[in-house]
């Protein structure tokens, strides 16, 4: 895994914003995946391009359409690698002790 193509592709708002509507609805055309983005067609191509080299998205082709498919695996082994071994209840610990310094009072429920 290219660990610096995900973290790339990762960086960029929209990419994020065409993972999650495959993660809503997974296999959608390219029409479907435009309809109420704020981006031509042609950027969003450019956009799949980028999540598909980061092995993100996954496609298939069906007759005339290609389906566009979310692949998890990459985000887990980044999450295994880079978030996991920050043990969640220190991070909850670490962020009422926060709220605390900051006078805001809100505390983190678990």
């Amino acid at each position: 895994m290219d660990t610096n193509a995900v973290f790339k592709a990762l960086a960029h708002r929209e990419r994020r914003k065409l993972l999650d509507r495959l993660f809503a609805e997974n296999g959608q055309s390219l029409n479907k995946l435009c309809a109420g983005l704020h981006m031509t067609r042609q950027a969003v191509s450019k956009h799949l391009r980028i999540l598909e080299r980061a092995n993100l998205v996954a496609t298939l082709k069906r007759g005339r359409d290609k389906e566009h498919y979310l692949n998890p695996v990459p985000i887990h082994a980044i999450g295994e690698r880079w978030i996991s071994k920050y043990q969640p209840r220190h991070l909850g610990a670490l962020h009422d002790l926060k709220n605390r310094l900051e006078g805001k009072g809100e505390k983190r429920h678990e």
